[in-house]
């Protein structure tokens, strides 16, 4: 059995909104909320949300939003083989990781998407 890193919830949470709701969603958070915005990188737009960033993704070819989470460990390698061998569907090809990235995604049941972020993502 492959020993258990530590896991905590990461600084971002993304909802990966098709084009059509986009503009709506952008305006529910900035100006019926009020939350700060933190910036905007095309095709997305990013809130503060608490501690933690909320990043409005356009994305051609969705029907409906999906909310992808991040989470933290010290350890890449070892949650890799933790989750492997607790069966965790691994998914690398959903989105590209820049080049040196310490991370992967996996899809939790119910099909969440996770990036699992060791601690040289950035």
């Amino acid at each position: 059995m492959a020993a258990t890193p530590p896991f905590r919830g990461g600084r971002n949470i993304a909802l990966k909104i098709p084009p059509h709701q986009f503009d709506d969603l952008v305006r529910f958070y900035g100006e019926v909320l009020g939350l700060p915005r933190l910036g905007e990188f095309e095709p997305s737009v990013v809130f503060e949300f608490g501690t933690s960033r909320l990043w409005l993704d356009r994305v051609a070819g969705m029907s409906q939003p999906e909310l992808w989470l991040e989470v933290e460990t010290d350890d890449s390698l070892t949650a890799a083989r933790h989750l492997k061998a607790q069966d965790v569907v691994r998914c690398d090809d959903i989105e590209v990781l820049p080049d040196g990235f310490d991370g992967f995604w996996v899809s939790a049941p119910g099909g969440i998407i996770h990036l699992v972020a060791g601690p040289k993502s950035g």
